[in-house]
């Protein structure tokens, strides 16, 4: 596992598009493709605002891009909330990708079904091939949530490589979320965390005893992947070496 540790947050985005950057060279070049998963939050949205900038929009082939998506959330495509949505806005629309490259999670359907959906999709794109993605992006909620894999949840024992409905009770809605086990599967895996708020869960992830069902972002493990950890210093403020 890397653990990138950076002073403020704006080191810490320019660091991780630049590993963005490199990842899309390195699997382009040795394959003329790069299958990405993107997720949705604040942090994510900060990383998709840089790379749609003049700085960063020339240093990617992004007609060679498929893009898909961890997790969504029980909402219209048109929903502020929809991660799909903020992602066409933050990054899509700005740098005209074509809609043929974006695999976005159907919210038209019910929760179970467009689970089931999502997960032929993958299925269809790897057409018999290992459900590999080259990169998985993730974040990191407070209560250690990442996807939408939340504590207590019933996807937390899926041992399926599969796409899933999740039900919220607190919240008393629906998510549609990778599975652990998929997310498992990837090339690399990058978590993005940054701020005070995320202190206590990234001590719970990174340095507690392993107890899922609480913390699920301690299920990423990549079996033949490369895990990657890019956080702050304020993120990073209660782990101990």
């Amino acid at each position: 596992m890397g653990l990138h540790i950076y002073n403020n947050s704006d080191e810490l985005i320019f660091a991780i598009a630049d590993y963005f950057v490199a990842q899309a060279a390195k699997f382009i070049k040795s394959k003329s493709v790069f299958n990405v998963v993107l997720s949705g939050g604040n942090s994510p949205k900060a990383l998709f605002k840089l790379l749609a900038t003049y700085s960063y929009k020339n240093k990617v082939d992004w007609d060679k891009i498929n893009f898909f998506f961890a997790d969504e959330r029980d909402v219209p495509k048109d929903d502020p909330e929809n991660n799909g949505n903020m992602v066409k806005e933050t990054l899509f629309d700005p740098l005209n990708i074509s809609p043929s490259q974006i695999f976005a999670i159907d919210t038209s359907l019910s929760p179970e079904k467009s689970a089931s959906a999502y997960t032929q999709t993958i299925q269809d794109h790897f057409d018999g091939k290992k459900l590999e993605f080259d990169l998985i992006l993730l974040g990191l909620g407070d209560n250690s949530h990442t996807a939408s894999l939340f504590p207590y949840t019933k996807i937390l024992t899926e041992q399926s490589s599969s796409v899933k409905s999740v039900y919220l009770a607190d919240k008393k809605k629906y998510r549609i979320s990778m599975t652990a086990s998929l997310i498992n599967q990837a090339k690399n895996v990058a978590f993005l965390a940054y701020g005070h708020s995320k202190a206590a869960a990234v001590k719970h992830v990174l340095k507690d005893a392993f107890n899922p069902h609480e913390f699920p972002a301690q299920l990423i493990k990549p079996i033949n992947g490369k895990l990657e950890w890019f956080i702050d210093k304020s993120a990073a403020a209660e782990i101990k070496n």
